[in-house]
């Protein structure tokens, strides 16, 4: 891990080295540990750490890149002069767009000191508590912890200095029964570690493995559906990728008008989605820059049902005569008020999921997907659950979806995503998995 300051220094003096019209270097490093149980046993523990430099040089629209983990005088002088090299065999890059000029960035609040500092001991501690429920519960877990804390940093030949720290702890433990017919899941990742419950995320995955046995074959069809978070944004993934303004300019996506143009402006979710993406959003924090170098800001991507705006890249805006709105990297849809369980309580029919896996997409234009259920589905009759169902195969677009919503509960971090449980009207499972 280097500071501001340190990795500054390395730039400064890589850049030092360069000959080129233009030129730009950017510095990564990361440490941290993890430890991965399975069987009631843990299999592996371990802690890393790595650091990485990467050169680009430009000589007009002609560039090449190096990389290099070394970081003495004659390393850095070498891996510039590869660079140079490539770009002087590379062809022209008819999309070159010039190096930015110095910018200002505000600091991310994504460094958490007590995350930074997580030990061995503190991941075996949360570990056992884990393996102690599963003991206890005549269970079977498999789980993995891990802590990363991590920097960025870039500066080019205009001036431009970039640098951010970052530090994420992620916990996910899937259980099953001795029997193998029922299983749960349950996972979070924060950046602060205070906020990670390793102990409760087990409960709920042994709750979801206990009460999934002996699960029932209903028919297929169309269902009330309520969407857990981790669920809700397995599906709404796919999505967030297709606000892209080139591929919706090119007639390549879901967000392409029949004809030409984009549907920017069109009503096309129920009034009550809103997703938007804010580096400065406490729950849920990113850098403030780009890889090229544009600061990031709060974007309003959907508005009560419209969509607002598409991500472009500089070359790409400058073709189109618009902003060049950078892509986002982390979203937040906004919900209600209402618990998982009010939710529940409100459903007088309808399906539980917990997640989705093995996700594909059927057709780009619809955003049409494909997937399973998995880890605990649930039949909901008068507001309760009555008893487990065995998994479904999906056939359906999150757009569909989108316009289909009921009642969207309490937000929650979900991964890189801060997602609302959902109920959603006309879901449709077009066959069952035997899969649990």
């Amino acid at each position: 891990m280097l500071t501001k300051e340190e990795a500054q220094q390395v730039l400064k003096k890589t850049l030092n080295f360069s000959k080129a019209d233009e030129c730009e270097v950017s510095l990564s490093g990361s440490e941290g540990g993890n430890i991965r149980y399975a069987r009631n046993t843990v299999s592996t523990a371990g802690q890393s750490g790595n650091m990485s430099l990467t050169v680009s040089a430009g000589f007009g629209r002609r560039t090449g890149s190096a990389t290099i983990n070394e970081f003495d005088d004659v390393s850095l002088e070498k891996v510039v002069r590869r660079a140079e090299e490539l770009a002087g065999l590379a062809p022209e890059n008819a999309e070159y767009m010039p190096l930015m000029d110095a910018q200002t960035y505000p600091e991310s609040s994504g460094y958490i000191t007590d995350t930074a500092a997580v030990s061995p001991e503190k991941r075996a501690e949360d570990v056992l508590k884990s393996l102690t429920v599963a003991r206890e519960a005549k269970l079977e877990a498999a789980g993995f912890l891990e802590n990363t804390t991590s920097f960025e940093a870039m500066m080019n030949s205009k001036g431009l200095y970039a640098y951010n720290r970052d530090t994420d702890i992620s916990f996910s433990v899937t259980m099953r029964n001795q029997a193998g017919t029922g299983s749960g899941y349950a996972e979070r990742s924060y950046n602060d570690v205070n906020k990670l419950d390793a102990l409760a995320l087990t409960k709920i995955a042994a709750g979801k493995a206990n009460g999934s046995a002996d699960a029932k074959a209903i028919e297929p069809g169309k269902y009330t559906v309520i969407l857990e978070p981790m669920a809700a944004s397995d599906i709404l993934s796919n999505m967030f990728r297709g606000f892209d303004g080139r591929s919706a300019d090119e007639g390549r996506s879901f967000m392409s008008k029949k004809g030409s143009g984009t549907r920017i402006g069109e009503q096309l979710f129920d009034e009550k989605v809103t997703i938007y993406s804010d580096p400065f959003n406490a729950d849920l924090p990113s850098r403030t820059w780009t890889g090229d170098g544009r600061p990031l800001q709060k974007t309003v991507w959907v508005d009560k049902g419209k969509v607002n705006n598409l991500s472009y890249s500089r070359y790409w805006a400058k073709q189109k005569n618009v902003t060049a709105i950078p892509p986002a990297n982390r979203m937040i849809m906004e919900g209600g008020t209402a618990s998982l369980e009010e939710l529940i309580k409100n459903t007088m029919k309808g399906i539980l999921v917990t997640r989705f896996w093995y996700i594909r997409m059927v057709d780009p234009q619809t955003l049409l997907l494909t997937g399973l259920t998995r880890d605990g589905t649930f039949y909901i009759e008068k507001g309760k659950i009555m008893y487990p169902v065995k998994n479904f195969r999906f056939n359906e677009s999150p757009i569909i979806m989108l316009n289909n919503v009921e009642e969207l509960g309490k937000p929650e971090r979900n991964g890189n995503m801060i997602i609302p449980p959902m109920r959603i009207r006309d879901f449709t499972f077009s066959s069952l998995s035997d899969a649990v």
